[in-house]
Parts: structure tokens; C-alpha cells; sequence
């Protein structure tokens, strides 16, 4: 796993409230949403780019396309998510909302996480929003594993925050509590995120400690992980808390999940943007910031119940 291609490397999130509506049974489903790179959905404005109040902050080529390319892992509910065939989600939500500030339609295109950075620095999207955590491993090119750099790094539009949260089967069979409770045991997770990292570290200190490590047992997507705690062969799965949250609301009716302990380690979720897209990564800032001001962002929030990791203003490059 690298800075560079890690969903949340690091540095993750802050308190949110519990969110629901669909249940992940559906989510379960579509386990291999992830890993599809063809399909797409439309998440957008109809506001043309001659009345939007921002469009003239746009690059010319894409204020002329009409469109934002975003490359997203989109099996991640609540935060983006497939229903009816299109993108749906707190970041779907968000991308329509400042559609409507530039004059463009935000398409989300279907990819594995773990390849967005490359998409992006490829030219195949214009932007990631895929709960990506801005951290600087990840500003800098750096594989957070190694300590070495593997590229020249991504800018972020930071526009959310959120945790890292320890989920686990309905009534705590194996009495998990914090991270140290995890050693010995498997733990079932999404590859290339920030879980991952928090584990990989908490295996590394359970050695230091006298204990035995951490079987990690990683996916390409989040839902085949929590298949796997749901079925028993693991004791928890980590992922964000508005996911882990949504999970234990909404999965088996509020019957197979439940969160447990403290959110670990809060940082920001950025848009992430090339670092040579310097106008179009500006213009991003100024739509969230209009956004905020305008109230649609609160009502986003308010839609998905996360108000508690909402921003009070745009920041570029703010995770550490």
C-alpha cells in the first residue's frame, strides 16, 4: 500500500453521527462494484455553464466539456455507493451541488481504489472524490509503508472528516474493545486504505508487546470484508465511522454489526486534483466554500446524519 494509492492512509477522520436508510445486504450485493472500471454515473448539475456563478473559474476544456471526470471506488455506502445503476452518496451529493456552482456535471466513473491515484495522474479522471483521506504521504508522492517516494503527489480540496472505527459482529462474541484486543485475531478489511495502515501499525505493536500479530485478511472492497465478519471468519473489519456506522444500522436490520470503542486518528477527506490542475483544483475550493455559505452542504450532511464531520470552509492540502 502507498500514500499515493491508500484510501486512508495515516490520518483519518472525526466524530460523526450513525447514518442509514439502505440496508448493506444491498451493499453485500454489489461486492464487486469496486472492481469494475467501465461503468459510470452521472452525478450533476443541469445549470448551464453561461448562468452558473462560477463557472468562468473553470479551465476552458472543461467548462467546454460540460463535464468532470471523477474516479471513485463507488461500494463505500453511505459515502458513494450504486443504486438503480447510478452514483449515490454523500459524495455524489456533494459533486451535484457544486455542479451547480461551475455549470458542469460531475460523471462518476467506477474504479478500484487502490488505482484511482494512477487514473488521475493517467488524465483518465479529473478528480478523485472517493473518501480519500488528504495526508501528506499522499501530497507528496510517498509510499506511507516504505518512506520512500513513488510519485510527485495530488493536491486535496479537503470538504469532510471522519474516523476510523473498529466494527464487529452483533454482541461482541470475542469482546473487542480497543485495537490491542485485535492481536492474535483476524481482522478482514479493504486493501490500500487507511485501515490498513492502523492495522498494519497495531500488528507491529502487538510483536513489540510480547504478542502475536495481526492476521490481516485484505480485499479490494469494503463489502467482501464485512461478508467475512459477518460470516464469523474474521472478529472485525476497520472502515471509516459513517461507514462502519451505516453498517451496524442497516445490515441484517440492525442485527449482524456493531461499532465498538473510540474513533481512531480524526483527518480530512479531500477531492483529490494533479498537481498541475492548479485552476481547476481553485475553482473546486471556491464551489465548496459557496456551498457552505449557501447552506446546500449542511443539508447534504443533514440528509446522510454525518453534520458532525461538516467543514466550516475549504482547505487545500490541509491533512497531515
Amino acid at each position: 500500500m502507498t500514500a499515493s494509492s491508500t484510501r486512508r492512509t495515516t490520518a483519518a477522520r472525526s466524530r460523526l453521527a450513525a447514518v442509514g436508510s439502505i440496508a448493506v445486504a444491498g451493499a453485500l450485493l454489489l461486492t464487486g462494484c469496486g472492481d469494475q472500471t467501465d461503468n459510470g454515473s452521472d452525478s450533476g448539475s443541469d445549470t448551464s455553464s453561461s448562468t452558473a456563478p462560477l463557472a468562468s473559474k473553470l479551465p476552458a476544456d472543461i467548462r467546454k466539456a460540460g463535464v468532470i471526470k471523477v474516479g471513485s471506488d463507488i461500494a463505500y455506502p453511505p459515502v458513494e455507493f450504486m443504486q438503480s445503476g447510478k452514483a449515490t452518496g454523500i459524495d455524489p451529493d456533494i459533486a451535484e451541488a457544486l455542479g451547480k456552482q461551475l455549470g458542469v456535471k460531475f460523471d462518476f466513473q467506477n474504479g478500484k481504489f487502490d488505482q484511482l491515484i494512477v487514473g488521475l495522474q493517467s488524465n483518465r479522471f479529473n478528480v478523485i472524490m472517493s473518501a480519500m483521506n488528504d495526508t501528506k504521504d499522499r501530497q507528496q508522492g510517498i509510499d506511507s509503508d516504505t518512506g520512500k517516494t513513488v510519485g510527485k503527489g495530488i493536491d486535496f480540496v479537503d470538504y469532510f472528516t471522519a474516523g476510523t472505527s473498529i466494527l464487529v459482529q452483533k454482541g461482541n462474541p470475542k469482546g473487542i474493545k480497543t485495537l490491542d484486543d485485535l492481536c492474535g485475531k483476524v481482522v478482514a478489511l479493504q486493501k490500500g486504505t487507511t485501515s490498513e495502515g492502523i492495522a498494519k501499525a497495531q500488528s507491529d505493536k502487538c510483536k513489540k508487546d510480547g504478542k502475536k500479530a495481526i492476521e490481516l485478511q485484505t480485499f479490494d472492497t469494503d463489502p467482501e470484508a464485512l461478508l467475512r465478519l459477518k460470516q464469523g471468519a474474521s472478529v472485525a473489519d476497520l472502515n471509516d465511522f459513517p461507514v462502519a456506522a451505516y453498517n451496524a444500522k442497516t445490515s441484517g436490520g440492525g442485527k449482524d454489526f456493531e461499532v465498538v470503542g473510540e474513533q481512531i486518528e480524526a483527518g480530512p477527506y479531500g477531492i483529490g486534483v494533479s498537481k498541475e490542475s492548479t485552476q481547476l483544483r481553485d475553482a473546486l475550493k471556491a464551489a465548496l466554500d459557496a456551498i457552505i455559505k449557501n447552506g446546500e452542504y449542511q443539508k447534504i450532511l443533514e440528509k446522510w446524519n454525518v453534520t458532525d464531520g461538516g467543514v466550516t470552509e475549504a482547505k487545500i492540502n490541509g491533512g497531515s
